[in-house]
């Protein structure tokens, strides 16, 4: 199979309150939503990042999964400027921005259920 083939579209998140949990998308991160009439299902959009919310009221709570929240690891331009946008939009931060050994200034920011997104940018 030749890989360009193949090309990223969505992260996919399991949540139990989906309207809650994309109002915090949009919200919180800024995310635009779309699908907002369609059953069990959210699209979410921030520049190339795309995130499908499904509705999953009976799986294991994102935040029960200890280390499998993780769901994404993304670079961006200015993780200085993000971290400010997204405190001032009330988003859950775990980890402001840190300088790490391997070069990458990073940032934790989680959603409610408690999946968890790395956010990067790289040192130069």
């Amino acid at each position: 199979m030749d890989d360009e083939q193949m090309r990223p579209f969505a992260f996919v998140l399991a949540v139990k309150d989906l309207d809650a949990s994309a109002a915090y998308a949009r919200d919180a991160l800024g995310f635009t939503l779309g699908w907002a009439e369609m059953t069990g299902w959210r699209l979410l959009t921030r520049g190339a990042v795309r995130l499908m919310m499904g509705h999953c009221p009976d799986a294991l709570p994102a935040a029960e999964t200890g280390d499998h929240s993780w769901f994404g690891y993304l670079e961006v331009d200015d993780i200085d400027a993000l971290h400010a946008e997204f405190a001032a939009r009330g988003a859950l931060i775990l980890n402001p921005p840190s300088d790490r050994p391997h070069g990458m200034r990073e940032m934790v920011v989680a959603f409610p259920e408690g999946h968890r997104l790395m956010l990067a940018q790289a040192l130069d």
